[in-house]
Parts: structure tokens; sequence; C-alpha cells
């Protein structure tokens, strides 16, 4: 069985995860994070759950604590990863916000050799403002260059079949079958 990878990245509600669950309703699918882990941490240190500007500023840093301490959020996505590998599943989106830990992330799958694999940018009208968060980790996501590139331009009524469409152009791109 053919594997497939997607690293999925995008600024806060650009429409990642309505991309991601849309596919998973078609195909066999999952997706990961690697705030996760990061996450659950930040709850045990009395984060409420909230993502405003101060909010998401403390999941950046903590995560990058995290990363330098014993990189978890890594550690985590390539467990995840494994996991995958093992399972039914075809198609595998892996959230990741920084560039360097996209790459590094990448350069642990092509050492595995296991699956093919790209790297997509969700972008939104509003993103075009200029608009910050305050954290490294949302503000940053261009400093990448992605696969591919998709504009979420539209209604979600509208963006199903666009989303559709450009994903089954990828997997022809990728001569994944």
């Amino acid at each position: 069985m053919n594997k497939f990878v997607i690293v999925i990245n995008g600024k806060p509600e650009a429409g990642k995860d309505t991309f991601c669950d849309l596919i998973i309703n078609h195909y066999k699918a999952r997706k990961i994070s690697a705030i996760t882990p990061i996450l659950k941490a930040a709850s045990g240190l009395g984060w409420d759950g909230v993502k405003d500007n101060r909010s998401r500023k403390f999941l950046s840093d903590l995560k990058k604590a995290c990363i330098d301490f014993n990189n978890l959020p890594n550690n985590y996505l390539l467990q995840k990863y494994d996991e995958f590998l093992n399972s039914s599943d075809e198609i595998l989106f892996v959230h990741i916000r920084e560039s360097d830990q996209i790459q590094m992330f990448l350069d642990c799958i092509k050492a595995k050799g296991q699956t093919a694999y790209a790297t997509l940018l969700i972008k939104k009208d509003n993103d075009r403002k200029l608009k910050f968060f305050g954290n490294d980790s949302d503000d940053y996501v261009d400093n990448f260059v992605y696969d591919y590139y998709f504009d979420n331009d539209g209604s979600i009524e509208q963006s199903e079949k666009k989303f559709l469409e450009f994903f089954e152009m990828i997997l022809k791109d990728r001569e994944f079958q």
C-alpha cells in the first residue's frame, strides 16, 4: 500500500483543519500536529485552552523550549509517523509551523524512505493583510519554500470542491496511486 505525507501549514484560521477534515472524509487519512504534546504540557501549566495572541506566544515559546530541551515535538511526530506506517491509512497530514522543524521532520522521513511527501501552505485573503500574532511560530509560516500553495479565498461551501480538486491534483502530480 502506498503512503503519502503532506506537511501542512498556514496562519491561524487559514483553513488547514478544514482542508484536512475534508480529505479525511474522502480518503483513508489522519492528521497529527507538532503542537499536540505542547498543548498537553501547557494545560498542566495553567493554560485555559484559549488561543489569543498572549497564549499563542506562550505556546510558541514553550514549544521552542521543548525543542531545545529534548526535541519533544519532532519526537512525537516521528512516533505518530511510525504508527501511520503500520496503519491502513494512506495519507498523513502533519501540522508543523516552523520552517526549521518542517525541514527536520522531512529529513527524518526521507532517511526512512518509506513514503512520498509534499509540503503545502494554505493561505487566506486576510493573510495578505499585515497581521501579526506576536510569535515566531505563527508570524513566519511563509519562511519556507513549499511544494504547493492553496489560496482559500471562498466560503466553506465553495472551498470544498476546490479543496478536493486541488488535493487530487497533488496526488496526480506526485504519482500517488
